[in-house]
């Protein structure tokens, strides 16, 4: 369970770095469109991809539930 934890920290971290955003501003997008679930839901598959690849997943997840 920690390294969940750990892993959904790492992609805040580099989801506010790569989208120039303060801390507090990507942790209310994270919980608005749910990217906490859905990465816990996927932790077997998605911590094994680079920190690039799951900015861009993150992306794309809020993106399609943003329709």
């Amino acid at each position: 369970m920690a390294e969940i934890v750990k892993f959904k920290v790492f992609c805040l971290e580099q989801y506010k770095h790569k989208h120039n955003m303060k801390g507090n501003e990507t942790l209310q997008l994270f919980k608005k469109y749910g990217v906490f679930e859905y990465l816990g839901s996927f932790y077997d598959i998605l911590h094994s991809y680079g920190a690039g690849y799951l900015v861009q997943d993150i992306d794309k997840f809020i993106a399609a539930r943003k329709i």
